[in-house]
């Protein structure tokens, strides 16, 4: 008990002279503790009994029951506790924190609680499997209180028992759980639904999955401590994703690629990087472009859009890499070797298309406007990049490069330049040298021109024909095998009079008149109009004929113009069977015989006055192709011995399989080992290597 004593009790304190008897403002009382005269005391039983009392009204309470006990006592048992409280806690935050070797009232309760409560085996199992389950129903979809759960697992921390109590037995419970959902699924990808279609259906789940088990973990939303979210997080991916990476790529990736879901096969990205799943995909990445390129390349039925297809797969390949793949170091440079690998699987035939695209391109008469054509060309050198044979590609460039500039069927020249630009930054000057030198013959012939053409002594030579002549330099243009033609004497006298005049330029020099693709325009006279035919030189020559006789027969014109029969055939039937019949063919039919006769047609009508008749010479046959590549490969022999003897000359003595491997390293385009073998064999007949006399595998240079 608390009583106030004073040491003079009954008198008035002695007070210093000159001060009244008040006591100055502000002096505390003082204040003394005794013990009590006489111990209180208690009923023997009044603890026990106060406890059941409280009991049975927790219990009422509960049971939703009226309370057994007098309201009047229980309100007096509970002021009383209120008492207690008050005094313990005054001592709590004065006595207790000044003596360390006490423990706080909070500290001393959750100690108490945690050892004779949460402490007990089956009182803890069963309030973490309450827990579990309810967050098991929340995961199915049921509602349930998240503010209890908040507070129990609040209890779990203060209880420092959350991290060894509650979060194994959490994290073992989701590992079981999402597993199980995750074989469900998984297994349920067989059915009807295409393979793109589930697995983007089931990675969007795994991402509403883990947003949720985020949220649980969210500070103010959820009601798992924060700590618990990595560990979460580790397990849902694990079970979800890591577990199923080769299933889901295997269903799903192929079908998301040919359809081109950019945001499912990003979802997918970026859900296997957190499980360290890229390289695999990766891998699929390139197996799809391999497969797909491959199955497009070997397929010659369409070799007519081929180049076309392949830049429309290009450019869906740096969509999907840019926009799903996040311009991915690695998959980009998987892009790069799949393409290559599976543009050069068809030897050859990928250089010949591009070249003939670029070809279509950069002829006129294609609707296409210059910055159009320049960016044709530009991914068109993206496909260039990714062939071997290069070498195959430059030679039919040049032929067709050349047809271009010989029949005036560029679009445009600062194209060709433009173009001629991008292949010398790609491959270097040494490949467009003689491209370079096309250019120039062109650029030198045309003043060669103005000069012959101002020589008044030469022209009048020529009479009534107009002459225009291209100079070419042999090592420049491609090789044309000469064609014999009788020419009429005005085109034979018309390439005397300028042979005569180049002879007084340059004298020294041999002159090679290319027939083939000479080209001319006549003058025709009917008896309804006049008109100008637009002709090659051979339907000339087979033409002049007909203004000395009305009908000649297949044997006649091969006589007199001394045209190869093959190409007699092809020039006859462009002037009788097609859809311009200059002349007449007995008897009618699409095919040239060598028993036909053939009859000038002076009831030719057109409505146009010049006439182009389709050039033959326009249209590659399959015996230039053919010679095309021969030539090809011609020229790789020259540089496989060029390389076997400059790398014999610098090493001295290599063995066969070495010097194969440093071969395969300097040589540029594809070449077989029984290949190189072959040459290698030849420089020995020639002498420019032996074998080792102890050691037939070892090659031994010959100075």
């Amino acid at each position: 008990m608390l009583q106030t004593s004073s040491a003079n009790k009954g008198k008035a304190p002695a007070l210093p002279t000159g001060i009244s008897g008040l006591r100055p403002a502000g002096t505390p009382k003082k204040l003394v503790i005794k013990a009590f005269k006489v111990k209180p005391k208690l009923p023997e039983t009044y603890e026990s009994d106060t406890w059941d009392k409280l009991k049975r009204a927790v219990h009422a309470i509960h049971d939703r029951r009226p309370v057994p006990d007098s309201l009047e006592e229980l309100y007096k048992i509970f002021a009383a506790q209120i008492m207690i409280r008050s005094i313990f806690l005054y001592l709590d935050r004065t006595y207790v924190l000044q003596t360390a070797s006490l423990k706080s009232l909070w500290d001393m309760g959750i100690e108490l609680f945690r050892s004779n409560i949460m402490d007990d085996t089956d009182v803890r199992r069963k309030t973490i499997e309450g827990i579990l389950d309810e967050i098991e129903r929340e995961r199915n979809g049921d509602q349930v209180s998240r503010e209890l759960l908040r507070s129990l697992l609040r209890m779990f921390l203060d209880l420092s028992i959350y991290l060894s109590g509650f979060d194994p037995a959490f994290r073992d419970r989701t590992e079981r759980y999402y597993r199980a959902e995750s074989d469900r699924l998984v297994g349920g990808m067989d059915g009807g639904v295409s393979g793109g279609t589930v697995v983007a259906r089931y990675v969007l789940h795994v991402e509403a999955r883990l947003g949720e088990e985020v949220e649980r973990c969210t500070p103010g939303v959820g009601y798992l401590d924060l700590g618990s979210k990595k560990g979460l997080v580790a397990v849902v991916e694990t079970e979800l994703v890591k577990r199923h990476v080769r299933v889901l790529l295997d269903k799903g990736f192929a079908p998301l690629m040919d359809e081109n879901r950019m945001e499912d096969l990003a979802r997918m990205f970026d859900l296997f990087g957190r499980v360290g799943g890229r390289d695999e995909m990766r891998h699929k990445f390139a197996e799809y472009i391999k497969k797909t390129g491959t199955a497009l390349i070997m397929d010659s039925s369409r070799d007519a859009t081929m180049v076309e297809d392949l830049l429309k797969f290009k450019s869906r390949l740096d969509e999907i890499l840019a926009k799903s793949f996040c311009s991915n170091e690695g998959f980009a440079n998987s892009l790069k070797e799949s393409f290559e690998h599976f543009i050069n699987s068809r030897k050859n035939k990928p250089a010949e298309l591009i070249a003939k695209f670029v070809d279509s391109k950069l002829k006129s008469g294609k609707g296409v406007s210059e910055r159009e054509i320049e960016g044709l060309l530009d991914q068109c050198l993206v496909l260039f990049r990714f062939i071997q044979g290069k070498d195959v590609f430059e030679a039919f460039y040049k032929k067709d490069l050349a047809k271009r500039l010989l029949l005036s069927k560029s679009a445009s020249v600062d194209a060709e330049k433009s173009m001629l630009s991008k292949l010398k930054t790609e491959c270097g000057s040494g490949f467009t040298s003689k491209l370079e030198g096309m250019f120039k013959d062109m650029e030198v012939s045309k003043d060669f021109m103005m000069g012959f053409k101002q020589s008044t002594k030469f022209v009048e030579r020529l009479g009534s024909v107009e002459l225009n002549a291209n100079i070419l330099t042999a090592g420049y243009w491609p090789t044309y095998p000469p064609q014999e033609v009788i020419l009429p004497f005005e085109l034979a006298n018309a390439q005397e009079v300028f042979k005569e005049f180049y002879m007084q330029k340059h004298s020294g020099r041999r002159l090679t008149w290319m027939n083939s693709l000479g080209s001319c325009v006549l003058k025709a006279e009917y008896p309804k109009a006049k008109k100008e035919l637009s002709v090659s030189l051979f339907q000339a020559v087979v033409l002049l004929l007909f203004n000395d006789s009305r009908s000649l027969t297949y044997t006649e014109i091969r006589e007199q113009t001394s045209i190869e029969a093959r190409e007699l055939e092809r020039t006859l039937q462009s002037l009788a069977c097609g859809k311009l019949k200059i002349l007449h063919k007995h008897p009618k039919g699409r095919d040239v015989a060598t028993t036909d006769t053939f009859e000038y047609n002076d009831a030719f009508e057109y409505a146009l006055t010049r006439i182009k008749v389709n050039a033959i010479q326009l249209k590659e046959t399959a015996e230039e192709n053919k010679g095309t590549t021969e030539r090809v490969f011609q020229d790789r022999q020259y540089q496989v011995d060029a390389a076997i003897v400059r790398i014999m000359k610098m090493r001295k003595r290599l063995s066969h399989a070495v010097l194969l491997s440093e071969l395969f390293e300097h040589l540029k385009f594809p070449i077989q080992a029984p290949d190189l073998k072959k040459r290698i064999e030849s420089l020995i007949d020639r002498e420019y290597l032996e074998r080792d006399a102890k050691d037939a595998t070892v090659y031994v240079y010959l100075a």
